[in-house]
């Protein structure tokens, strides 16, 4: 995050839509089916949204994506249990047509054919989607291979659901090499038990930073200094246990993968993710810097300047060596 932005805490309805991918109307249809809770609304009477309402949202995008009925969606997160998914069936209509020519006829033909293709692999990539699901599980199933293949190994309940919550928002922004390198932090703090406690104890420091605090307050700058040294032992374990040289391998991989073409450079968008499928599909076109400003922090003025102090005095510390 650069030190002079400052993100949204709350955003309107439309710009939720274009950080999840989805439309407005989408969003009210959530609404009125119980699927997402009403949000709060702004003095212009408008919802706003927040953090924990974008995180709702990009699951039930991709719960959606896999294939699963929005009432089975809303019934797993109201039970708190793991979605069951149906196979859809492909129903062929008749198709009618005015042609005159058999040239018509034929040209109707093969667009439903490739209609029928389409669906075909839609068909094939939401069973997939499921079976990954069932895999990995009902949330780790839904980020990409790239990343999940990380995360194997780890001890059972090791990885938490914010864990999960985070990956899930850097994978929309950055991509899935973005969030795979983001997983070694979490491998790192799984296979670490001591260094889980303080970066909890961080955490909870960072989060009592709300509005009551002023930002010159003096616990502003004392918790960037703790941030500052968590994230140097944090850096340490990953050099020290090997996780770095498997980003550099994971660089590697995706290069080799995912070769650079003229076509690329033009549009990014047009490149494929881990999971095999056009990256143009997830982040329609959206740069990661617009996906920041259109994605919510509810983070205190108090604690957006901590987070400055610390990146301050890394980059100081940086410098120096």
């Amino acid at each position: 995050m650069f030190p002079s932005f400052v993100p949204p805490r709350q955003v309107k309805i439309g710009d939720a839509a274009a950080f999840v991918g989805t439309t407005p109307r989408a969003i009210r249809h959530y609404h009125e089916i119980g699927l997402l809770p009403e949000p709060v609304r702004g003095g212009d009477g408008r919802r706003r949204y927040g953090y924990e309402d974008m995180i709702r949202l990009l699951w039930i995008r991709r719960m959606a994506d896999a294939g699963i009925a929005l009432d089975a969606i809303r019934d797993a997160f109201a039970d708190t249990a793991q979605a069951d998914s149906d196979t859809d069936t492909v129903a062929v209509t008749d198709t009618d047509t005015d042609a005159d020519t058999d040239d018509g006829i034929a040209d109707t033909l093969e667009r439903l054919a490739e209609s029928l293709l389409a669906r075909e692999a839609e068909l094939r990539r939401q069973r997939t989607a499921v079976q990954r699901m069932r895999t990995e599980g009902s949330r780790a199933g839904l980020l990409s291979d790239l990343v999940t293949s990380r995360l194997k190994g780890l001890p059972e309940g090791s990885l938490r659901q914010a864990d999960l919550d985070s990956l899930l928002v850097t994978e929309r922004i950055f991509g899935p090499l973005g969030a795979a390198v983001q997983a070694g932090r979490f491998i790192a703090l799984a296979t670490h038990p001591g260094l889980r406690r303080e970066s909890d104890r961080v955490d909870a420091a960072e989060e009592a930073l709300d509005d009551t605090v002023a930002v010159d307050d003096p616990r502003v700058a004392q918790v960037a200094a703790e941030r500052h040294a968590f994230e140097k032992a944090l850096h340490t374990a990953i050099e020290d246990s090997g996780l770095a040289e498997g980003d550099d391998a994971l660089f590697d991989l995706w290069d080799t993968s995912h070769p650079a073409s003229a076509d690329e450079d033009e549009d990014e968008g047009e490149d494929e993710d881990g999971t095999g499928r056009s990256s143009g599909r997830e982040h329609e076109t959206m740069s990661a810097f617009e996906a920041i400003g259109k994605m919510p922090y509810d983070f205190s003025p108090a604690r957006l300047r901590c987070m400055e102090l610390a990146e301050e005095l890394a980059a100081h510390e940086s410098t120096a060596s």
